[in-house]
């Protein structure tokens, strides 16, 4: 959001950009869980 911002793009514009998946986060908590045995994606 802050190169958004600093871009002043439109909605348009953000809903048009490439929205990485998964997050750091994302990836964080799948290895948390696969490390109890408990992993979403396999």
């Amino acid at each position: 959001m802050g190169l958004a911002l600093d871009q002043e793009l439109t909605i348009d514009e953000i809903h048009a950009t490439i929205h990485a998946h998964p997050t750091m986060s994302e990836v964080i908590h799948e290895a948390t869980l696969a490390a109890e045995g408990h992993a979403i994606h396999f």
